[in-house]
């Protein structure tokens, strides 16, 4: 098999569509032995700052000299970012021996009348194989969808489960109620586990504690007055948590210090099973963490400005951000899927441009720049459905005092990231 014939094989899986619940994804590793039983696993759900809280304990448990699985999704640029070993993409050939490993396993459990994983069960099955096979220390693992029926949520005892901010999403999926919500992104609690929690809405973080008490977890809710921002630019960001004096990230926006804190509260937790990091070793991989697509500044002149908001709390945080620039006219360009709350997206984000410019994200399900710019209200929008074009557009407007703007989809900002890099570099 090559490696393009491995990719189309996972990627043909899509046609299965999203089905949550367990069942596959559990028969699926029993044939491969149950890999995932085998590691020890850091579980994070939430609406938003998944992956930025991941980002952060996986920098951090890799300072600390520990060999570390990093399970993410979607990926921005290469399909192998989604599952990393100490920042490294599993190799490409690795990857193609094991989609050949898992195919047959596939076939057979269709023999016996169960259902064709999906994609996100293939994705997730051949990740716990391979951190199983390189034998990692640890597994940084991100939920794709939800919680409770996630393919990530068949472990059956993570070290500690992380639950970051909870707000609308998915709704046709998750529910129209932030309890309900909630309600699926505590399914990843386990009897008896140890759990961390971002300070929530009321209606969510009763929910998250009334699960705690059935199951008999520990639940650390975040404290914000324990939280001191000393510092916060377009550069970097320093703060205070709690007896960690001058903490440094240099992943932007304020939101970010929040889900530094919830990341040094789950490495904290890890002292339960005699795992300790010192304040050095944790400063060091907060400073040293990345997480592309999310507010990064990919020029200074003009302001280049990447960020992957894709729901009205993402958006809002975005918003907030741009306080932190200094720029002269804000050119915008945006792309966003059919199935989210675009209504509300727009009315934050479009008013604080001078001109808008419409794309089309790499998705079917996607909005073409024309649907989405006739939902725009302002006269100075422009509509390209081919992204190359409509970036193009953005960097001949923009003076070297102006700042771009992309922003709405992920689906969009990883293939704007690649072009940019082309283009500018």
């Amino acid at each position: 098999m090559r490696y393009q014939d491995a990719i189309d094989y996972i990627h043909n899986t899509y046609k299965f569509g999203v089905k949550l619940g367990l069942d596959n994804i559990r028969r699926l590793l029993e044939y491969m032995d149950n890999p995932q039983e085998k590691l020890k696993i850091i579980h994070v759900a939430g609406t938003n700052g998944k992956g930025s809280t991941c980002s952060f304990i996986n920098s951090i448990l890799i300072d600390a000299g520990y060999k570390v699985g990093l399970y993410t999704s979607p990926y921005l640029e290469e399909f192998e970012e989604r599952m990393r070993i100490n920042n490294e993409n599993i190799p490409k050939e690795k990857l193609t021996n094991y989609v050949e490993y898992i195919k047959p396993i596939i076939d057979k459990m269709i023999s016996e009348g169960y259902n064709h994983p999906t994609e996100f069960e293939v994705i997730t099955a051949i990740a716990f194989k391979y951190f199983y096979d390189e034998k990692v220390d640890f597994v940084v693992l991100e939920v794709g969808l939800g919680g409770r029926y996630d393919a990530t949520n068949v472990i059956n005892k993570p070290l500690v489960s992380v639950i970051t901010t909870i707000d609308f999403d998915h709704m046709d999926k998750l529910g129209d109620t932030i309890s309900k919500i909630a309600f699926e992104k505590a399914g990843i609690i386990k009897q008896d586990g140890i759990v961390v929690s971002f300070y929530q809405r009321d209606e969510a973080l009763k929910v998250i504690k009334e699960i705690c008490d059935l199951k008999n977890a520990t639940l650390t809710v975040m404290n914000a007055d324990d939280v001191k921002i000393n510092e916060s630019n377009s550069v970097h960001q320093i703060f205070d948590y709690k007896n960690y004096k001058n903490l440094e990230i240099r992943i932007i926006g304020k939101h970010q210090i929040y889900n530094a804190v919830l990341a040094v509260m789950a490495i904290d937790k890890l002292k339960s099973y005699g795992i300790n990091i010192d304040i050095d070793t944790i400063k060091k991989g907060l400073n040293e963490a990345k997480w592309p697509g999310r507010i990064e500044v990919i020029n200074r002149s003009p302001l280049i400005v990447i960020d992957g908001a894709h729901n009205p709390q993402g958006m809002k945080v975005l918003k907030d951000a741009l306080k932190l620039f200094t720029y002269k006219k804000l050119i915008l360009v945006v792309g966003m899927l059919k199935d989210k709350d675009t209504s509300n997206m727009i009315k934050l984000i479009t008013p604080e441009a001078d001109y808008v410019i419409t794309t089309m994200p790499i998705s079917e399900r996607a909005y073409t720049a024309e649907e989405l710019s006739e939902k725009i209200s302002s006269t100075n929008v422009l509509h390209f459905d081919n992204i190359d074009d409509a970036t193009d557009m953005a960097l001949k407007m923009a003076h070297q005092d102006d700042m771009v703007l992309f922003c709405g989809s992920l689906y969009m900002i990883g293939h704007v990231r690649t072009y940019l890099r082309k283009v500018i570099f």
